[in-house]
């Protein structure tokens, strides 16, 4: 298996009015192909920093990163696939003129495009809603429609940024199962990003732990639950151990 994800001594700082300011110091990540790796952290760690590098949204200010045997940085649009953490589908657009925007955007959509986008949407259940428009959809399924979009375009790279942080708790277990289903059936690579250390250990297969700003790596936890996941692995002890064990990174200290 190769590495998709290359990353060594990566930096990223703001420079303010007040100083600079570090965000990432010496980010040093390795991901394969096909693999899916779940990064946590306390809020202001760099998370979402980290996610945007890899997605060319910014860029890093120090060390080197590598995605898909191309340095990060310059036009990598059509590498990477991005679902916010919210569906941010354009309401007057039906879904399917949604899920086909990444194509849209650059040229004209063909047929084989439009298929593309079709079987996406039959994947996750959606395919009766392809000339719906975004309100008359759950909040769930918006979501659902926004990682077709994701993907129609054919990405090396999944990037998911707290996809799920604003559904209810029931929603968000389904739609768990259904991306890490996804992922199998599309054998993508996968970033998440989340502040939920059960949904990190449900999807990934390996747990990124970060510190407090500056973001650093201070740990990195295989997750040995095999790819196919189901609602029942919740409720097992060594998911509540594994989980336990990411938390106590987290755990203030009494004086």
């Amino acid at each position: 298996m190769s590495t998709l994800v290359e990353l060594d001594r990566l930096d990223k700082v703001y420079a303010t009015g007040t100083g600079d300011v570090v965000a990432l110091d010496g980010i040093t990540l390795a991901i394969d192909e096909g693999e899916f790796v779940a990064v946590v952290g306390p809020s202001g760690c760099g998370k979402t920093t980290l996610l945007k590098i890899l997605a060319n949204i910014e860029q890093h200010t120090g060390g080197a990163g590598i995605l898909g045997g191309k340095e990060l940085g310059g036009n990598r649009s059509g590498d990477v696939g991005m679902v916010f953490q919210k569906a941010t589908l354009l309401p007057w657009l039906d879904i399917l003129a949604n899920v086909l925007l990444p194509v849209t955007l650059k040229r004209r959509a063909t047929r084989q495009d439009t298929a593309a986008a079709l079987g996406l949407l039959e994947m996750v259940g959606l395919s009766e809603f392809a000339r719906k428009r975004p309100h008359e959809l759950s909040g769930g399924m918006q979501q659902r429609a926004a990682i077709c979009r994701a993907l129609v375009h054919e990405p090396s790279l999944l990037l998911l940024d707290e996809p799920f942080g604003a559904l209810d708790a029931m929603t968000r277990d389904q739609l768990n199962v259904e991306v890490n289903r996804i992922w199998r059936e599309t054998h993508k690579t996968a970033v998440l990003i989340t502040h939920s250390i059960p949904e990190a250990v449900f999807l990934a297969e390996r747990v990124i732990v970060m510190s407090p700003r500056p973001g650093r790596i201070i740990a990195d936890i295989p997750i040995p639950f095999g790819k196919e996941r189901t609602l029942d692995l919740l409720g097992t002890p060594e998911f509540a151990a594994l989980s336990a064990q990411i938390r106590r990174f987290f755990e203030v200290k009494a004086a």
